[in-house]
């Protein structure tokens, strides 16, 4: 998978409206200033779009599936037709089912509830915990980080032959759990290729889309995979929803994901004193309970306008960005940018780096009370994978402030930048300047550790 660059400056669109822009922030070193979001891969803000088309509907909002007044009839409609949006959004195939969960925690989750019982799970270590750690019931073969797309299908292609070898003809099903876009170095995986080799070995595939759906086309047919996981958060839809999307078998097979109203089609006692349930066959039966309307069109909503601005033109604008902003770090010999597949690798806005000299938490306490600039630090949700690319061991723990952070020191943690189509060139541009003058400079503040966090002194 790659990303395009842009031809022409004609090629990059403006900044999509969204929320937040004109919001102020106090500095400690006095005054305030407008706060810029580089926090995209946690939680994107909510597109204006979005907000105005949920503000829009509020006032109609009613419950679903179960009533027959008039705002109850419409609110069913909205919410199926958001099924049939986000269908075409992901270039759903003929027969896959559109699942709404909370988030993509929830829909891996879900999928983890129903593979069979004598499923195998691939995944690389690597992945965000969403990713990691779901499996508990299934048997796991955790695999080593790549160093480049094609060892990563290599890896996965030995293992999968292994498989096949110690039970020829007779293993049961397979499943491969793989990112999209690295959510600590923001690198594109070759989703391609790994589908191919998964279902060149009878395995299945699932795609965290998580931190690809918001910055790149996602299209379930074209990339061959079996299912496809994201959040609305991240896809500028903040209103505590997710999709699961893609084959129907597995999950028509088992049990539903939440038992409840909603899942169930028929309930009846028994003369035994038990209960009969004929559970519904549609994606209904993994979605028990009230759901969460205005979470699910707001990511239909979200889908509409980024289709709508195109993604050649929001990709290219993205990858200005990138360029800018990798360009200002490269120009600081302090800072050391993270990546498994070296520079020229393509990616998203996502970009984590460490700082000679500082802690992770000191840097981005920094930026925030003395430019305010929001940006993450830490480990990520991928603690295996920032460790990797730190050497640190787990056992580390970090602390704020220059005097735990002697000059020459690796920071036990890593400060995650990252941005999208609401980013505007300011915010990246004060980013850079801002990493420039605290590595020349230092902070102009004192700093001190509160509950494991750096905050300013006051």
């Amino acid at each position: 998978m790659s990303v395009p660059t842009a031809a022409a400056d004609s090629a990059i669109c403006a900044p999509l409206p969204v929320l937040g822009g004109d919001v102020l922030v106090p500095l400690v070193t006095g005054g305030e200033v407008a706060y810029a979001a580089l926090d995209y891969a946690a939680s994107a803000p909510a597109l204006q779009r979005v907000w105005d088309d949920v503000a829009a509907y509020a006032p109609y909002y009613g419950s679903v599936h179960r009533g027959a007044g008039y705002l109850s009839q419409l609110s069913t409609d909205l919410f199926e037709n958001s099924r049939a949006t986000v269908a075409e959004f992901l270039g759903c195939r003929e027969g896959d089912q559109v699942v709404f969960t909370r988030s993509t925690t929830d829909s891996l989750n879900l999928l983890a509830a129903v593979v069979p019982a004598d499923c195998e799970v691939f995944v690389f270590e690597t992945e965000h915990h969403a990713s990691l750690l779901p499996w508990r019931d299934a048997a796991v073969t955790y695999l080593d980080a790549p160093r480049t797309p094609q060892q990563a299908v290599a890896t996965l292609e030995r293992a999968l032959a292994a498989r096949t070898a110690v039970s020829p003809g007779g293993q049961g099903s397979a499943l491969v759990c793989v990112t999209g876009a690295s959510n600590v170095t923001g690198e594109l995986w070759p989703v391609r290729e790994l589908a191919a080799a998964a279902h060149a070995h009878g395995a299945r595939i699932v795609l965290d889309a998580a931190q690809l759906a918001p910055h790149h086309p996602v299209d379930i047919a074209e990339l061959d995979v079996d299912w496809v996981a994201f959040s609305g958060h991240k896809l500028y839809a903040p209103f505590g929803s997710g999709v699961l999307a893609g084959r129907s078998d597995w999950l028509q097979e088992a049990e539903p994901y939440l038992a409840g109203g909603g899942a169930s089609r028929r309930v009846a006692r028994r003369g035994d004193g038990g209960v009969d349930v004929e559970w519904h066959t549609t994606a209904a039966r993994h979605e028990a309970g009230s759901p969460n309307v205005i979470g699910v069109y707001s990511i239909a909503s979200a889908c509409k306008a980024l289709t709508e601005a195109g993604f050649d033109s929001l990709v290219a604008r993205e990858q200005s960005l990138v360029s800018r902003v990798r360009a200002g770090l490269a120009e600081v010999p302090a800072v050391k940018v993270l990546s498994l597949f070296g520079d020229e690798a393509p990616r998203v806005g996502v970009i984590s780096f460490v700082v000679e000299g500082w802690n992770s938490s000191h840097f981005a306490a920094a930026l925030s009370a003395e430019y305010g600039i929001g940006v993450r630090d830490g480990l990520f949700c991928a603690h295996p994978l920032v460790r990797t690319l730190l050497g640190s061991d787990p056992q580390d723990q970090g602390e704020c402030g220059a005097p735990e952070s002697e000059p020459g020191e690796t920071s036990l943690n890593a400060v995650r930048v990252s941005f999208g189509a609401g980013t505007p060139d300011e915010h990246v541009e004060r980013f850079v300047t801002a990493v420039k003058e605290l590595v020349r400079d230092g902070a102009r503040w004192n700093y001190r550790t509160e509950d494991g966090r750096c905050v300013p002194a006051v």
